[in-house]
């Protein structure tokens, strides 16, 4: 960043960061590993290839952000885990719908196995998607419902209402009840439904229990990380008397720690996601808490549905898959900084997780009109 520290990017195997107006996908090779022998059952009997390479597809909103990261992280490793996917990951870099949608294109080329779509512009991709569906290629919404008037069937991604409330929750913790003055709420994405919800979640909890506080926003918070800080600096400085500035969005939690840091201003903070950054914000007390979408969990669930039903023939579930929300506080931030260290840590912590979700899915899937 040029307006405070730069942001620290992670930088994938064998993915290339693309430019916003590339068209070509980057090939992400599963391990040397075979399919389980659980798998070559089902695909003998249900009429699925249990040892076919299959050729996919997980094409994101942005390289720029962590939390598009964490999915892509967890779409490779449902690929790696398979032993025989060749997983194309591809995002543009900066949110830029159209270019997004040209590696969409690309991808219903050459992925014709499965897709997994996270986009923060889902407007734009009705008319994609049905290209795609009537190409009868697997589809799998992530992160984001799939817009109206499109086919897909299958969505993964967490309830955004409960992040928001577990969120405020968490944040009255650290106010008294006859606690007054101006909350301050930002938004990265004002539109953009799912952070909508988040906003909406939060400020119900505040409302109901904390209702002598002053809520002010949400305010355009930006998404990009030096957009992102450069917004923040402005909404504090704007709002000097605030108690609180609370985010919803995946920078939040670095910038508002690095203002307090430059300004020596006092303020509770708190965000949603769980950029490294922000976890270490949490550990030295600048962050009251980060409410997780677990956005690791959607791209792996997601992949592992569509790579299952390739391998066993059979269609995979409909309906909305939410794989939970996990607050991340002073409690148990060392344990998830420790899962976060790198791809292999994140895998086996989730291990117990998805061992549990997948041997009862029907717990976790509702219909798709039900997503908040």
């Amino acid at each position: 960043m040029t307006a405070g520290p730069r942001r620290r990017r992670r930088t994938f195997t064998a993915l290339s960061i693309l430019t916003a107006s590339a068209i070509a996908l980057t090939a992400c090779s599963s391990g040397p590993s075979g399919s389980s022998g659980t798998q070559e059952t089902a695909g003998a009997s249900g009429g699925g290839d249990a040892k076919k390479p299959l050729k996919m597809g997980f094409i994101y909103a942005t390289s720029t952000q962590n939390p598009f990261q964490e999915m892509a992280f967890g779409a490779k490793a449902a690929a790696d885990e398979d032993g025989s996917v060749t997983l194309n990951q591809a995002a543009p870099v900066g949110v830029n719908g159209p270019a997004q949608v040209q590696l969409f294109q690309s991808a219903i080329r050459n992925s014709p196995d499965g897709i997994g779509l996270e986009t923060l512009t889902p407007d734009l991709f009705v008319r994609p998607l049905n290209q795609a569906t009537d190409q009868n290629i697997p589809m799998a919404a992530v992160d984001t419902a799939p817009p109206p008037g499109t086919k897909v069937d299958l969505f993964v991604g967490n309830s955004n209402t409960e992040l928001g409330v577990a969120l405020g929750e968490e944040f009255i913790k650290h106010v008294p009840e006859d606690a007054t003055g101006d909350v301050v709420i930002g938004n990265d994405i004002p539109g953009l439904e799912l952070l909508n919800q988040r906003i909406e979640g939060l400020v119900s909890v505040i409302k109901e229990k904390r209702p002598k506080l002053t809520i002010k926003g949400p305010f355009d918070a930006k998404s990009e990380p030096t957009d992102n800080f450069n917004a923040w600096q402005g909404i504090v400085k704007a709002n000097p008397k605030a108690i609180a500035f609370l985010g919803v969005g995946g920078q939040d939690g670095v910038s508002l720690p690095l203002i307090k840091q430059q300004t020596g201003r006092e303020f509770l903070a708190g965000s949603a996601d769980i950029p490294p950054e922000a976890l270490q914000a949490v550990k030295k007390g600048q962050l009251f808490a980060l409410s997780s979408p677990e956005h690791w969990l959607k791209g792996y669930v997601a992949m592992r549905l569509l790579i299952e039903s390739k391998r066993t023939g059979k269609p995979a579930p409909t309906g909305w898959w939410n794989p939970g929300t996990l607050i991340v506080n002073k409690d148990n931030v060392d344990e998830i900084i420790k899962r976060q260290t790198d791809e292999a840590s994140r895998t086996a912590y989730f291990k117990s997780v998805v061992d549990k979700q997948f041997a009862d899915p029907n717990t976790y899937l509702k219909p798709i009109g039900q997503a908040n």
